[in-house]
């Protein structure tokens, strides 16, 4: 599977939702998405993930080609200062995560992210 930023943002968008997260609003879609966004993204182009502490908790995102991918920064409203805390699924996972990691892989292969 190639590895395309842009195509990848588009099939994101089209994927984010409540099953994905359940912060997640019409006004915010990456609220809360993190963590099953950085899973997915690294399960379909490998890499690293990686985590900086946020005043909302822990926030997850990649590496791949050692450069940082964070799809899922939109839901912040001030930028974020990187720590680039080396981390991994488990830890991205967490608990009761596993079925939105599904939900999202499903709609990612469904919204066109096998052609990225």
């Amino acid at each position: 599977m190639l590895f395309d930023p842009i195509a990848i943002v588009a099939a994101l968008e089209q994927s984010w939702s409540l099953e994905t997260s359940r912060q997640w609003t019409v006004q915010n879609p990456t609220a809360g998405q993190c963590s099953v966004t950085a899973i997915v993204v690294q399960e379909l182009f490998g890499g690293d993930i990686l985590k900086t502490p946020t005043p909302g908790g822990d926030h997850f995102y990649n590496v791949i080609d050692g450069k940082r991918y964070d799809f899922t920064a939109s839901q912040f409203e001030q930028p974020i200062a990187y720590h680039d805390v080396p981390s991994d699924r488990r830890e991205a996972e967490g608990r009761g995560r596993e079925a939105e990691v599904a939900a999202l892989l499903q709609a990612l292969r469904r919204n066109g992210a096998a052609s990225c």
